[in-house]
C-alpha cells in the first residue's frame, strides 16, 4: 500500500547517477517532483517503464517537475541502464533498501522494490501516487495526467 496523499514525503540521501549524493529536501527544494521506484535495472518491465518516461520527460521538464528513479540496483547498473536507454533523469541506488521501505516501495520476504510511482508538490506532501507491478507505461500515464491537473 502506498503512502497517503498530503502526508509529507520522507527525506532522503542516496548516491545518483550524477556522482553525487542526492538529497530530496536540497536538490528539488522548493519544486514538485515524480519519484519512481521499480524492481531492477534491464528488466523487460522496467526498460519499458523508464524508456516511457524518457519519451514524455519534456511534458514534466515544461512543467518544471524534474524525475528521478530509485531501485536497489548498484550505481554502476544504473549508469549502464542510463546511457544504454539514454536517459535525461537521475537513477538513485538505494542498495539497502531504506529509502524503498520509507515509501512503502518495498515487496516482503524477497526485499525488492514494488513499482511505484510518487507525485509530491512544492512542499514535498504526496498529491498523488500510481502503484502496480505489472504496466511500467501505465505509471507514466497516470502521472502524466495528474501533472497536468496539477499543473492548472
Amino acid at each position: 500500500m502506498a503512502l497517503k496523499s498530503q502526508t509529507k514525503a520522507p527525506n532522503f540521501s542516496l548516491s545518483s547517477t550524477s556522482e553525487k549524493t542526492f538529497t530530496l529536501s536540497e536538490d528539488f527544494k522548493g519544486k514538485s517532483c515524480l519519484i519512481f521506484f521499480y524492481p531492477k535495472d534491464q528488466t523487460s518491465g522496467c526498460t519499458k517503464e523508464v524508456c516511457s518516461f524518457r519519451d514524455n520527460f519534456q511534458l514534466f521538464k515544461s512543467l518544471d517537475i524534474p524525475i528521478v528513479g530509485i531501485s536497489r540496483d548498484s550505481i554502476e547498473s544504473h549508469e549502464t541502464f542510463k546511457k544504454m536507454h539514454q536517459l535525461p533523469f537521475e537513477l538513485l541506488s538505494d542498495t539497502d533498501g531504506k529509502v524503498c521501505k520509507a515509501y512503502d516501495a518495498l515487496m516482503p520476504i524477497i526485499k525488492m522494490p514494488k513499482r511505484i510511482t510518487y507525485l509530491l508538490d512544492k512542499e514535498h506532501r504526496i498529491v498523488a501516487f500510481h502503484e502496480g507491478l505489472l504496466d511500467g507505461p501505465a505509471h507514466v500515464k497516470a502521472m502524466m495526467e495528474e501533472v497536468k491537473d496539477f499543473a492548472r
